[in-house]
């Protein structure tokens, strides 16, 4: 972890000598640079798991699945068992310039892909510390499409966590029998697609569905 310090007070050894130690500085700011997931990934420190292996790590290295997509994803398809906790929550501020935020959301992404105007779970870690207490277990983060799971696993790794797993690419990324129980509606490598393209989807399956029987 790399953190750089600026402008500390220019303390002599005549001072020192003097006074003792110094008990403040006049200006102290510092940086303190969170690993990212990526660097974690390559560096080995996080396993990359692929979906088609996970149910297998899963039983036989004992992780647990962290799901950390928001509710509104994880209530369409889910797998049996895992933990959730969303790393993205919805934003409830109505705020004037919050709102505008909002209405620009929903006209480029929102209306298309269904989701809201979301935050930084402020309580991420908190809420997985609570869930998965000891540290040195084996906790398998997962998301839609595997970018959310690489900032998870960073803020994971920086609160301490040992034995992460990564799952490459998501849940979009699995296909029918990875995952033994699924719960929802959906197709679980679907759960991410809303909005307008939600209905795309359904037209595209309809007409493959068709080129199958003809």
């Amino acid at each position: 972890m790399a953190i750089q310090l600026k402008h500390l007070h220019p303390y002599t050894l005549h001072q020192l000598k003097a006074n003792g130690p110094p008990t403040h500085f006049r200006s102290s700011p510092f940086r303190v640079h969170a690993i990212s997931g990526k660097e974690l990934i390559q560096s080995g420190k996080v396993r990359a798991v692929d979906p088609k292996e996970a149910a297998m790590v899963m039983k036989t290295e004992k992780y647990m699945l962290l799901d950390i997509r928001p509710e509104w994803e994880r209530e369409k398809a889910r797998v049996s068992g895992s933990l959730h906790v969303p790393l993205f929550v919805q934003d409830m501020d109505n705020s004037i310039v919050t709102l505008l935020k909002k209405w620009v959301h929903f006209g480029y992404i929102g209306l298309w892909t269904g989701q809201y105007f979301t935050m930084i779970n402020p309580q991420f870690v908190d809420e997985v510390e609570r869930m998965v207490s000891d540290k040195n277990s084996k906790v398998l983060v997962s998301c839609g499409e595997g970018l959310r799971s690489l900032m998870a696993v960073s803020k994971l790794h920086g609160a301490g966590y040992k034995n992460l797993g990564w799952l490459v690419g998501g849940f979009n990324r699995s296909v029918d029998g990875d995952f033994a129980d699924i719960e929802g509606t959906e197709k679980l490598q679907y759960a991410t697609i809303g909005g307008a393209s939600y209905y795309f989807l359904q037209i595209l399956i309809l007409l493959q569905a068709v080129g199958k029987d003809n």
